[in-house]
Order: C-alpha cells, then sequence, then structure tokens
C-alpha cells in the first residue's frame, strides 16, 4: 500500500515540476506587465517538436535540445517585439488577447510543419526505472525533477543576486520608481518573454519522452501551469512552484485512488475552490485600494 502511494506520489511531482516551471513562466511575465501570456503552453510544445525536428535531421541530442531551447527563445522575443509592444499603450485584456491569438497561430504553424501526428523522444539516460521505497521511478522522471531544482535555485540567484535580475524584481514591485532610476521597461518586458519561453523550452524537452510531443500538447499544459500560477498567487514565483507540485500530486492521487476520468478536472476544481474562499491565491498578498 505504501508503495504504491509513493508510486502516485513520484508520479504528480514528475508532472507538478513541469506545471511549477509553465506556472513560473506566467509569473515571471505578470511580473513584468500584469500580462497573462496565454501562448506559454505553445512554449512547451515548441521545446518538444524542435528537439524532435533537429534529432531527425541527424543532430545529437545534447545539441537538438540547445538549439530548440534557442529557437524557442526567439520566438518568444518575436512575440513580444511584434505583437505585444507595437500595442503596449492598449488595454491589458487586447495584450492578452493577443497572446490568445498568438497561441493559436503557433499551434496552427506547428500543425502545418510538422502535422498533427504524435512524436516520441528518446529519453535522456535510459527506460531502465529506478526503486525508490519499492516503487518504479523513470530516469527521466529525476531528470525532470533535478532540472527544476537547477532553475528554481538559478533563478533565484538571477533575481537577487545580478543587476537585470534586480532590476526586474524592481519593475515588478514598483514600475514608476524602477522608471524614474533608469530603468527601461521595453527591455524588462522583452527579457521577461525571453526568460518565459525559456522555461516553457525546457518544459517541453523534459516532457516529451513522457507524453510524447505534438502540436497540441501545449493546450493543456498551459492551461494547468495557469492553474498552477493562479493557485500560487499570480505574480509570485515561489508560489508557482509550489502550486504546480500540488496540482501534480493531487492529479496522480485522484487518478490513482479514485478515476483517471477526473484526472484533468482537478485542477479546475482546485482553482475554482481557491477563487471562491482566497482569490489572492494560497501564497498571494490580499491588495487594498484607498479611493
Amino acid at each position: 500500500m505504501f508503495a504504491e502511494f509513493l508510486q502516485f506520489l513520484f508520479s504528480g511531482i514528475t508532472v507538478g515540476a513541469i506545471y511549477a516551471l509553465v506556472g513560473l513562466g506566467f509569473a515571471i511575465i505578470y511580473n513584468a506587465s500584469h500580462v497573462i501570456n496565454f501562448a506559454q503552453g505553445e512554449f512547451v510544445m515548441l521545446g518538444g517538436m524542435n528537439t524532435v525536428f533537429f534529432i531527425s535531421v541527424g543532430m545529437p541530442m545534447p545539441v537538438a535540445m540547445l538549439l530548440a531551447v534557442v529557437v524557442t527563445i526567439f520566438i518568444g522575443l518575436a512575440l513580444e517585439k511584434f505583437a505585444i509592444e507595437p500595442a503596449r499603450d492598449a488595454s491589458i485584456v487586447t495584450l492578452i488577447i493577443i497572446t490568445i491569438g498568438a497561441s493559436i497561430f503557433l499551434r496552427g504553424a506547428a500543425q502545418v510543419i510538422w502535422g498533427r501526428n504524435f512524436h516520441s523522444l528518446k529519453p535522456i539516460s535510459g527506460n531502465d526505472p529506478v526503486m525508490i521505497g519499492g516503487a518504479a521511478v523513470l530516469p527521466q522522471s529525476l531528470w525532470v525533477l533535478g532540472c527544476t531544482i537547477v532553475i528554481v535555485i538559478a533563478l533565484m540567484f538571477f533575481f537577487n543576486r545580478t543587476l537585470v535580475g534586480k532590476a526586474i524584481v524592481a519593475s515588478a514591485h514598483n514600475p514608476l520608481a524602477a522608471r524614474l532610476v533608469g530603468i527601461n521597461p521595453r527591455f524588462i518586458m522583452l527579457l521577461s518573454f525571453g526568460l518565459s519561453a525559456m522555461l516553457g523550452g525546457i518544459a517541453g524537452i523534459l516532457i516529451a519522452p513522457i507524453s510524447l510531443a505534438y502540436p497540441g500538447v501545449g493546450i493543456m499544459l498551459g492551461l494547468k501551469g495557469f492553474c498552477a500560477a493562479i493557485l500560487g498567487g499570480l505574480g509570485n514565483p515561489m508560489g508557482a512552484i509550489i502550486a504546480g507540485l500540488i496540482v501534480g500530486i493531487s492529479e496522480a492521487v485522484t487518478a490513482g485512488y479514485i478515476s483517471s476520468a477526473y484526472k484533468d478536472a482537478v485542477a479546475f476544481i482546485i482553482i475554482l475552490g481557491v477563487l471562491f474562499f482566497k482569490p489572492s491565491g494560497l501564497f498571494g498578498v490580499r491588495g487594498t485600494e484607498r479611493v
């Protein structure tokens, strides 16, 4: 019984780490602009699909992965430069609609380029499971968890110890004061889209050997990553990470002990409960406005 629970727990942590990376991408862009980027799921899709493509043309796997992340970053930068920046004076709702349109465009372009077929990606270090407490854990799951931990530590160092990272944090806390000390909000916005695209691309590469790569894979991953961002308190990076793990574990336990038919509904049930009882999220700060 305990081994069965561990199996569900490890499965939930694996997929929850992916949700955490996607939710972190949402949080970074929201902090920079208060825009919710609904193309974040497509960044995940592009990471996996580009890796499959580069490997298919004969590139070594490490090179293919690196190029896939670079291409995804460039697409994220292009989205900000050619779609978001020209509409920077528009309302937040308009900018969100632009990201929804970008999501549909990227998904359609992927279907035209690669077709609608499912593509498999070879695991980074084989398929032989590792036994932990009686539960079988795939090496790819360990890669997902390990890479997520490294990324989180690297981002904490970036935001807390580098001038550019501190500029992003300053812009998130007080945009006007950041401008007054010479921080360029356009550069911060561009950098935020690049960072979120990088996180999405890495997440797509890590999850592709487990869930396969196909043009529509980003839809549900994006929505669940958004749920993680809301659950953790929109704009709270650490909250998004913890909430992603909560959502992933809840899904796995529900699928294991109740039915897999309800697995995809768990994230949305959780988010509805949070919005009803704590709209600011589990780790969000309730805001007040004097009028």
